[in-house]
């Protein structure tokens, strides 16, 4: 769960109708706003209006690089998925993950082996007298193949075809990004990160179906279509991952790299039938100012100086009861399971804070152990807010791993960030 800020539909509707010198319940698409500070109110559908952090630095003439293709990868796996739930994967380019333990063939055989009632006349007598259980192999019931060739290339602020998406999780808003925003713009990056609806100066529907995966995944699809170039890198912390995920699986030939914070594992998304937000709206109300005040603390590790500024600022976990139910309770997507994961193809950078009291560290071991081309880093002084405690740490390690490519042969060398 990420704090943040947000602001009611109110507060965007004023803005909207200021800056457009029209009634904010126009019907038809609206083109979007820019302020001097570098933020758009985009709507992304009719009466559905997100505000979008966009900073596209001006390049003069000859100050931009043309990125070269190189660092090939062969990706090709085969991913068997058997009736009791068992999942064998098999990476059969070997260059491409080298450090995976070679337990395919011993997964294979404990999920193919399946005991079944024999026949008595065909089976042999045990030493009770009685017939024997036959094994047999059982045949998987759905099987993908992945066989592609990915060109990963190192992404500097100076190609003007790349683009980073920053996404927030719930309760959170394009704030939660400033010190990544702020480093990656003065390096020349273009930066994209809009507040999810119901989260900072995003317009807030008060309708429970405006928040749920789906909806909120329409949101983001649009904006990508909206400001995506050929090389584009998706930046997301804790639910925001989900989203990275959705795109990367939807368009895989526009998603360069994925950094994944403190996004917990690969499992489908389905709300909690025993959560403490599926309480009744009135009691939630009530609860919502200590609920928040407890969540802000413990995304934290510590509270020293630094965080206590962070807490008394007010900047993060603001939003409404409402909204912060519904949101929890729109978490179902069932398609995002292992196989979903184990399907993408994109380089994968998980960031996790050693101390994050939401996310276990073996969520992101699993995550890593199911990904293609994962790299795992866990940063022993952070926690769930881990972007803010150490902004210096990850900022080094996202920009690591973007001007990361693999060499001629990626059995050989690794990216500098670590490996899984």
């Amino acid at each position: 769960m990420t704090p943040g800020v947000a602001m009611l539909t109110s507060i965007a509707d004023g803005l909207l109708c200021c800056l457009l010198g029209k009634a904010p319940n126009v019907v038809g698409p609206l083109e979007p706003v820019e302020s001097s500070d570098g933020y758009s109110f985009v709507e992304v559908k009719p009466g559905r209006v997100l505000r979008v952090k966009h900073v596209a630095p001006s390049r003069p003439p000859g100050t931009e690089e043309e990125p070269r293709k190189t660092g090939a990868v062969h990706c090709k796996r085969r991913i068997a998925v058997y009736r009791n739930g068992q999942m064998v994967i098999e990476n059969l380019a070997e260059a491409v993950q080298p450090d995976v333990p070679q337990n395919g063939a011993e997964a294979q055989a404990a999920a193919e082996a399946e005991v079944s009632d024999a026949n008595p006349a065909a089976g042999t007598p045990t030493a009770g007298g009685g017939p024997a259980l036959k094994r047999r192999r059982q045949k998987p019931k759905k099987v993908v193949h992945i066989d592609c060739t990915k060109y990963i290339g190192s992404c500097k602020g100076t190609h003007r075809d790349v683009v980073l998406f920053f996404i927030h999780g719930v309760g959170g808003s394009s704030d939660i990004w400033k010190e990544q925003v702020d480093f990656f713009t003065k390096l020349g990056y273009e930066v994209v990160a809009p507040d999810l609806a119901g989260h900072g100066a995003s317009s807030a529907p008060q309708i429970a179906a405006a928040y749920t995966f789906y909806a909120l995944a329409e949101d983001l699809r649009n904006l990508f279509k909206r400001y995506a170039k050929k090389r584009n890198i998706l930046i997301g912390h804790s639910y925001g991952v989900s989203f990275c995920t959705f795109l990367a699986h939807e368009y895989p030939d526009l998603v360069h790299k994925v950094i994944m914070v403190n996004g917990g594992g690969p499992t489908a998304l389905e709300p909690s039938l025993c959560s403490i937000f599926n309480m009744p709206p009135c009691l939630l109300r009530c609860l919502s100012p200590c609920l928040a005040w407890s969540f802000l603390k413990a995304g934290f590790a510590r509270q020293g100086a630094k965080e206590k500024q962070l807490l008394k600022e007010g900047n993060a976990f603001n939003v409404s009861s409402f909204v912060l139910r519904a949101m929890m309770s729109g978490q179902y997507w069932p398609e995002g399971d292992e196989v979903y994961h184990a399907e993408l193809t994109v380089p994968v950078l998980l960031v996790h804070g050693m101390h994050d009291k939401f996310v276990p560290v073996e969520e992101d071991q699993r995550m890593a152990e199911i990904l293609l081309l994962a790299f795992l880093k866990v940063i022993d002084e952070g926690s769930h807010m881990v972007m803010l405690e150490c902004p210096e740490t990850v900022n080094t390690l996202l920009h690591e791993f973007l001007l990361w490519e693999p060499e001629p042969l990626p059995s050989e060398e690794g990216p500098p960030v670590g490996k899984k």
